[in-house]
């Protein structure tokens, strides 16, 4: 804790070290501005970032509840009102000496003002910017600039009663000492904003007024050096330089609009209390206001004849800001939460010594429990990149399209006990599956053949147990080179849990999730469901039948036909491995399709009828468990099953071993942890338009 505070409070530093050099950057930008000639692109540049600045700061005032929230707008406005007149002066130089080159001369943001905006056109250019000239200047600095010196002149008059005030509040006892100096504090930054503020409403007025002189100067200065020096016609030149006068205008004149229409927000406020500790950075950076900022500037950079690409890239860099500071704030919240749950575990603690006992002191197993070491607590914390919780949520997600019903959710936890690196799947509280991965590593595995080694940590894939081996990102490309498949430790561990799942899918099925199976039915056939439980079958019945389907690897996806084939055999019969069979023989298509897909011949395994014989035999003496079987019939029996799973398996086959109806329920039992990947299927379950093709016969 106490070390990642301490990265915590240097990041921090950094950061605030950083942010500080803005201002002063502005500043000397602007005289380099001045002073040195500037490139079109550079100009490009530097005209987007204006109109993002202008925007991001009229939407902050727009969201801001108070007027001193925003307390160093005016010094904001003195700069961004700097920074534009600079920009005229540079682009003045551009038009000037570039301009007989063509109406690009001054880059693409001038230009697309100057043709796009106003259509080419330059008398009617020049009305348009005559009327936002009007509009800043008559209507809206105007009356801002009145509202900021009365609301200054009215500030500072009712300071004296509001010391008083304070005072008297401090001799009555309603405040402390230290309360009444930030009141104080308070009332003097108050009366120190609305003077700022009466003086910046004077820089936007200028700033309007220096708009109208510069646009008759660069178009007069533009016609003489354009007929003079550069001997262009008068039409010409009236046409090149009104053009990019008047693009140049627009251009710096709606960033102008926009700052004396946030001027006049900001004092047309009522004021209220104010949280002094606020910085610039910090109130630049409301993420609401970026992500609006960024919108904006992204539509502009995607409209035919715009310069896309600077538009574009400060649309981006206004998102990323705004995201970065949206994640800040929740790692705060995250480790606020964090402290606030430790120090509700130490109360509970305490108040556990003397509390009784209830069912709430009871712990219950969870359906899926995921423990994990210390160190792989990155993968689960999305702050810090971890995809592991998406990874699971995708796993939950496709098995149970493929199960055909909710898989519960996967109860994450830290353990100290276990190893650091170290992980452990839990299914009704029992562990059936745990490993060790790395999670600042990649898992490089083996599909079977590869060209070359790796160094790095050999190990066993936890899911499937193949030859692996850790390494580092940066060995990833040589990895898969050399033909080794290379996933992260959280596909890893996903992909475990995915195995686990997928044979263990009886046991996440119970009573509760048959029932919502059923409601679900109900709502489209509902005369089929209606009275099926308890009178054709009990709950427990369905449950049992449904978990011997997923214990076979046959989803209950199509319960229409599960349920219309427990209705018709149910009065016949109540034992669940009867309505099983019956289940099997109704859904036979859909199992063949699962096992051969379209194909119509089905690739079996058979048993020779001799050996078939004697096995009804041995379930007739023993029942239908399997235990019947000859202990050296059984050993022979597994060994034919296995040489012939694997045949089936090396010509790209999904293993299949056909048998008689009453042989198929006892043999998958027997070879259902033994080889997994054998699929028994009687013939009664073969539709009549697939074709049998007996790949082997085992006892012959």
């Amino acid at each position: 804790m106490q070390l990642t505070a301490y990265f915590n409070q240097f990041d921090k530093k950094k950061l605030t070290h950083i942010t500080g050099l803005g201002t002063p950057f502005l500043v000397m930008a602007a005289l380099g501005m001045v002073i040195l000639p500037m490139p079109a692109w550079l100009l490009d540049l530097l005209f987007s970032f204006n109109i993002a600045l202008s925007l991001v700061v009229l939407l902050i005032t727009v969201y801001t509840l108070k007027p001193l929230e925003f307390g160093s707008f005016p010094s904001v406005i003195l700069i961004a009102t700097i920074l534009r007149l600079a920009l005229n002066v540079a682009s003045t130089r551009v038009v000037l000496l570039e301009g007989h080159e063509g109406t690009d001369a001054a880059g693409k943001v001038i230009e697309a003002f100057g043709s796009v905006v106003i259509g080419g056109n330059y008398a009617v250019g020049l009305v348009v910017f005559l009327i936002l000239i009007i509009i800043n200047f008559v209507v809206v600095t105007k009356g801002a600039g009145r509202i900021a010196e009365v609301t200054a002149r009215f500030t500072l008059d009712a300071m004296p009663g509001k010391q008083m005030a304070i005072d008297a509040d401090l001799n009555a006892g309603f405040i402390n000492a230290d309360q009444a100096r930030e009141r104080r504090i308070e009332v003097t930054s108050e009366a120190d904003f609305y003077g700022s503020m009466d003086g910046a409403s004077k820089f936007v007025k200028g700033d309007a007024i220096a708009g109208i002189l510069i646009l008759f100067i660069n178009v007069v200065g533009g016609l003489i050096i354009g007929m003079v020096q550069h001997d262009l016609s008068f039409d010409s030149a009236v046409e090149i330089y009104t053009l990019l006068t008047i693009g140049d205008g627009l251009v710096a004149q709606i960033p102008g609009l926009l700052l004396s229409v946030a001027t006049a927000i900001v004092v047309t406020r009522q004021n209220t209390a104010q949280d002094m500790g606020e910085q610039v950075s910090s109130q630049l950076g409301q993420e609401k206001s970026l992500y609006i900022a960024s919108g904006v500037m992204f539509v502009m950079g995607v409209i035919p004849g715009m310069p896309h690409f600077v538009f574009l890239l400060f649309s981006a860099i206004i998102a990323g800001s705004a995201y970065l500071g949206s994640q800040r704030k929740v790692n705060k919240v995250i480790a606020l939460d964090k402290i606030a749950k430790e120090e509700q575990v130490q109360i509970q603690q305490k108040e556990e010594e003397v509390k009784e006992l209830n069912w709430d002191d009871v712990n219950h197993v969870d359906v899926i429990g995921l423990e994990i070491g210390y160190r792989l607590i990155p993968l689960v914390d999305k702050a810090q990149g971890g995809e592991l919780l998406s990874r699971i949520k995708g796993v939950r997600k496709k098995l149970s399209q493929e199960f055909g019903f909710l898989v519960p959710a996967v109860h994450i936890r830290d353990n100290l006990d276990l190893d650091p690196n170290s992980y452990q799947i839990s299914l009704m509280g029992v562990t059936i599956g745990s490993a060790e991965i790395r999670h600042d590593q990649e898992l490089a595995i083996n599909p079977g053949q590869v060209f070359g080694t790796l160094d790095g940590v050999a190990t066993k894939d936890p899911a499937f147990g193949l030859d692996a081996i850790w390494i580092n990102q940066n060995q990833r490309e040589q990895a898969q080179t050399l033909g080794y498949t290379v996933v992260d430790s959280a596909t890893v561990l996903a992909t475990h849990l995915s195995q686990i799942l997928t044979n263990n899918a009886a046991q996440l099925l119970g009573h509760e999730e048959v029932q919502n199976l059923l409601d679900m039915l109900a709502k489209t056939y509902p005369k089929l469901v209606e009275g099926f439980i308890p009178e054709t079958l009990t709950l427990g019945t369905v449950v049992k039948v449904l978990q011997s389907l997923m214990n076979e690897g046959v989803a209950v996806r199509d319960m229409r036909s599960i349920v219309q084939t427990l209705v018709e055999y149910g009065p016949k019969s109540q034992d669940a491995e009867v309505l099983t069979a019956a289940v099997r023989i109704s859904l036979r298509k859909f199992i063949i399709q699962d096992l051969v897909g379209p194909a119509v011949e089905v690739p079996v395994i058979t048993l020779a009828p001799e050996l078939e014989q004697m096995l009804h035999q041995s379930m007739q003496m023993a029942g239908d468990d399997g235990a019947g079987i000859e202990p050296g019939l059984a050993e022979r029996l597994q060994k034919s099953l296995t040489d012939g799973a694997q045949q089936q398996e090396m010509s790209g086959d999904t293993p299949i071993l056909l048998t008689s109806g009453i042989l198929r329920t006892v043999l998958a039992k027997f070879i259902k942890y033994t080889i997994p990947s054998l699929r028994v299927i009687s013939y009664q379950e073969i539709p009549d338009d697939k074709q049998i093709k007996i790949v082997s016969a085992i006892g012959q």
